[in-house]
């Protein structure tokens, strides 16, 4: 089965040999050659695996990468820089980088690396339901009772991760960070963000499935999965 991956490359030569190699081996690669493209490929297509250089003209690996998080967009990413030190790479995880391949690299390991994060990609659930919600990673789509929401991508970041973790509590903290990774949003922008989800997810239907958890979290259950304390 073929691997469908994202290249972005400033490096023209480099990315040229990159693909000729990884197309040989079943990895299928489009392009970039600075990082608004790439992040408006990533946005437009569904990959696999993008791979991303770190020093990239117009906007930077760390700065794409965290976009894509913030957009809601879960593709594996693996960084690639010459950068080596504890603290770079601490930066890349820190953006939601999965990988961290440091220049320069065998292509054997390159190929290894790419084929990893689509595997766990692929046995990842990419459909979540709960009880008349779907949750399709795929398709980037959320309906319920067969009616599709209207979701930002704040609000589907946020719904996504609380769909991951049902019917577990997703913790306040942790979902804060998930979402808006290191650069915490205001105190109030968590409420807010629920606010609106609820107006969407819960408020046109017969019953809700976005409960609060006082001092905890959230948690996206079936009303007969509800603790009587929630």
């Amino acid at each position: 089965m073929n691997i469908y991956a994202l290249l972005v490359e400033d490096d023209l030569d480099l990315a040229a040999s990159l693909i000729e190699y990884l197309e040989l081996e079943g990895v299928i690669c489009d392009h970039a050659a600075n990082g608004v493209h790439g992040l408006q490929l990533a946005r437009e297509y569904k990959y696999d695996v993008i791979m991303l250089d770190r020093m990239l003209p117009k906007l930077d690996g760390l700065s794409l990468c965290a976009s894509l998080r913030r957009d809601g967009l879960d593709v594996p990413v693996l960084m690639i820089t010459a950068r080596d030190t504890l603290d770079d790479k601490v930066e890349g995880f820190e953006s939601g980088s999965d990988d961290y391949l440091v220049k320069p690299f065998a292509l054997k390991e390159l190929l290894l690396r790419v084929q990893a994060l689509a595997k766990r990609r692929s046995s990842q659930p990419r459909r979540y339901v709960v009880g008349d919600l779907a949750v399709d990673m795929e398709q980037h789509e959320a309906t319920r009772a067969g009616i599709k929401l209207s979701l930002s991508p704040k609000e589907w970041a946020l719904l996504e991760y609380m769909a991951k973790m049902s019917p577990n509590i997703a913790l306040r903290d942790e979902m804060q960070r998930a979402v808006w990774g290191e650069d915490l949003p205001e105190s109030n922008s968590l409420k807010v963000h629920m606010h609106k989800l609820r107006q969407k997810v819960d408020k046109p239907f017969p019953y809700s499935l976005i409960k609060t958890v006082p001092g905890v979290g959230f948690v996206l259950r079936e009303p007969s999965e509800m603790p009587t304390k929630l």
